[in-house]
């Protein structure tokens, strides 16, 4: 592995981190104190250089923010989430914040992500009150919301295919794709027998959708046929807290867990599992892959750091 990139943040753990997908080198990282119970939270605008990541702003928050979303629109402007129930719009072109704050959410609001597909202008929301809420961060109230979980919702996901399509993973151990346009569920799926706490969307196929939980397992869902998963990968020890495909390679994700690792996968080969990295000392929470570099990754962890590095199994064609 290449030289990895740190920054210790004392008294902050670390939640998201999410690359900006307009300038090469700037990450996002939603953060908490006192790993999220209590305290305050911190948003971190970080850029890269020869000698590491330097702080380019910091936004402080009352309550520990979970997640980060940027605009698709404005490379100035991203969507946080926190503990108190409440999202926050912000511009890096200034120093202080947030421009806007969307009170709706009556607990914890664990993940938010902007809508990738041309035309949309929207944020998807999902909380431990058990309900998703669709944003159009122009107007000062959700668009609708979503109801149909039986438990805390852990991760909300755009679709980068569909227009209006979202999946959720929750607590009630099901996978959920969404339509704007129907505002009902669309497809429910058993996906593990334990908390789902993270899913994505394939970049490579509308119909491919993985989810990570708390039994360890990530599994690929084909939407045509729900039944079965079309894989199943194991190795982490600990629950999986995200998972994230690769913008460049249509079968390789990476995955990382309580169990302090970052892992990389190819699921179209025998031995799915092509690299482990272990360079934290903690809940490992937040991941991202650069849609500017191939092989560049992010991620942060309750040790207090977030690292920035090239894996070597990146590195490797096809």
């Amino acid at each position: 592995m290449s030289a990895v990139r740190m920054l210790r943040v004392p008294g902050r753990h670390g939640y998201a981190v999410e690359f900006s997908p307009y300038l090469p080198g700037r990450l996002a990282c939603a953060t908490a104190q006192h790993y999220g119970i209590v305290g305050c939270g911190t948003l971190l605008i970080l850029d890269q250089n020869e000698s590491g990541l330097q702080i380019f702003r910091s936004f402080d928050w009352n309550d520990g923010l979970f997640d980060v979303t940027w605009s698709e629109n404005n490379e100035h402007i991203l969507v946080t989430c926190s503990g108190d129930g409440l999202l926050q719009l912000w511009d890096t072109a200034r120093a202080t914040g947030p421009l806007h704050v969307y009170k709706e959410h009556t607990q914890e609001v664990y993940s938010v992500d902007w809508s990738q597909t041309r035309g949309e202008q929207l944020v998807v929301s999902g909380s431990w009150d058990q309900t998703v809420k669709v944003w159009d961060p122009t107007v000062g109230n959700s668009l609708c919301t979503f109801r149909g979980h039986e438990s805390v919702i852990y991760s909300t996901i755009w679709s980068p295919h569909i227009p209006g399509c979202f999946a959720s993973a929750s607590g009630d151990q099901t996978l959920r794709i969404w339509d704007v346009k129907t505002t009902g569920v669309r497809i429910v799926i058993p996906a593990h027998q334990t908390e789902i706490l993270s899913c994505d969307w394939c970049k490579y196929d509308e119909n491919l959708v993985v989810t990570g939980a708390v039994d360890c397992s990530l599994r690929g869902w084909d939407l045509r046929n729900v039944r079965q998963p079309v894989f199943e990968l194991l190795g982490h020890t600990y629950a999986i807290r995200r998972v994230k495909f690769s913008p460049f390679h249509a079968s390789v994700m990476a995955s990382c867990s309580y169990d302090f690792t970052v892992r990389f996968w190819n699921f179209s080969k025998p031995d799915p599992l092509l690299e482990t990295v272990e360079h934290h000392t903690e809940f490992t929470c937040g991941l991202d892959l650069s849609l500017q570099s191939p092989t560049q990754v992010a991620d942060c962890s309750w040790d207090e750091t977030i690292k920035i590095y090239d894996p070597a199994s990146l590195a490797i064609p096809g």
